[in-house]
């Protein structure tokens, strides 16, 4: 039988330290006049982000992920304590830390962790919400193979994580067989699994579980790196 497991990107695969650090290098002095570090903003910006992406979504109103960042700049500004965002921060400072986030870089285990499951046997594939050209970058850069063909992103299905019928749309897109799904995110690797994946999760990024809101008996893996995880998930495998 076909072993496939699926990947979420950004968070799992990728950290987001260069995003943090283009931040902290444009407006990270203007930031702190405020009181607000870089860290905690990116983090503010992109969560903002991700829930407007997430409500447009389900309202049928489907617009990528990297436009709804780029709005979202001056408002997340306002609501973090700036009065006149505007005013103090430039549309070019905005594109400067927008650039940092299409600089992540990968894990620096990812390649390991792939490689151990190639040679168990197992299709490695990635599911983003990001644009394909951008996502798979990320891995190029980095010299690990991730064939295009190998990224789903819901920009193709108008329909995004964690959506149900965005993890049905990838397991029909990987055929038969053992289907698992891979994050560094709770509530994806949560839906993937209400969707039918086998559930995978390593808390590399989000370092408390919350395991009061999420189902943990519900996944098969849970570990703290990503090595740990994929030896989890082969050691489980029909």
């Amino acid at each position: 039988m076909p072993k496939h497991i699926i990947f979420d990107v950004v968070g799992t695969c990728v950290s987001f330290d260069a995003y943090f650090a283009a931040i902290s290098r444009t407006i990270g002095s203007k930031l702190q006049s405020y009181n607000i570090t870089a860290k905690h903003f990116g983090y503010t910006w992109m969560t903002a982000s991700e829930l407007e992406f997430t409500f447009l979504s389900i309202s049928e109103s489907y617009r990528p992920y990297k436009d709804i960042l780029r709005a979202l700049f001056y408002r997340t500004l306002f609501m973090a304590g700036v009065p006149n965002p505007r005013a103090e921060f430039t549309d070019e400072e905005r594109e400067a830390c927008i650039a940092g986030y299409a600089s992540l870089q990968l894990r620096a285990e990812l390649s390991t962790a792939f490689q151990k499951l190639r040679n168990a046997g197992f299709e490695v594939w990635c599911l983003t919400t990001g644009d394909v050209g951008r996502v798979r970058g990320y891995f190029v850069r980095a010299g690990v193979e991730m064939p295009e063909e190998r990224v789903l992103s819901c920009d193709g299905w108008r329909v995004a994580k964690p959506a149900l019928g965005a993890y049905a749309a990838a397991m029909e897109r990987v055929g038969e067989g053992e289907k698992w799904f891979a994050a560094a995110h709770l509530w994806d690797v949560s839906a993937a699994v209400r969707a039918g994946f086998r559930g995978a999760y390593c808390g590399v990024l989000e370092g408390e579980g919350c395991w009061e809101v999420f189902d943990r008996k519900s996944l098969e893996v849970v570990a703290e790196v990503l090595v740990e995880m994929v030896e989890g998930v082969i050691n489980l495998s029909k």
